[in-house]
């Protein structure tokens, strides 16, 4: 089957992966749009399970102040200097930054929250979705969630990436 150039550019708008990733999806999936997202959304949990263990000693914090009342600081952490200063992986910062100031997460991920602040939520499902950052639906795009967002990033950029710590503050709210 002969795969288009509008069909690879169409999954690498939708995706961010590479042309050739792409490309090579949606020949594996017989020209199947749907099909090859999916398998390159797995390509990309793959690739981050196999990066997990690496070490993400460089990265940014960024600051994002919502109508002077809101203000949010997050680290998110990368292998190198070089993918610190990418595009790709400024905008995620930001994101998560807004993300963050809207959202108001209290942790960053399930294995955060304290056993006992766990054994008190009356739907514990509902609880993580709600107050864990990677659990919680991306605000720019319900269908996914931050860690999804994540994931993708990692599989575009090809380094170990994690978000590990935030602050958010708000004007008259006590912590």
């Amino acid at each position: 089957m002969e795969i288009s150039l509008d069909d690879i550019k169409e999954l690498r708008e939708a995706t961010s992966c590479g042309v050739i990733d792409c490309k090579n999806a949606l020949e594996e999936a017989k020209g199947d749009f749907k099909k090859a997202k999916e398998l390159l959304q797995k390509k990309g949990l793959e690739m981050a399970a196999k990066k997990a263990d690496r070490v993400a000693k460089e990265g940014r914090v960024e600051a994002y102040i919502h109508g002077g009342k809101i203000g949010v600081l997050v680290e998110v952490n990368c292998e190198t200097d070089f993918v610190a200063k990418n595009e790709d992986f400024c905008a995620f910062t930001k994101n998560v930054a807004m993300h963050i100031a809207a959202m108001d997460p209290k942790y960053i991920k399930k294995d955060n929250v304290p056993a006992a602040v766990l054994a008190e939520a009356p739907n514990k499902d509902q609880f993580i979705k709600e107050n864990c950052l990677m659990e919680q639906s991306y605000i720019k795009d319900q269908s996914q969630t931050i860690q999804d967002y994540l994931n993708s990033l990692i599989a575009k950029i090809g380094e170990n990436i994690a978000v590990n710590r935030f602050i958010r503050f708000k004007v008259g709210e006590a912590k």
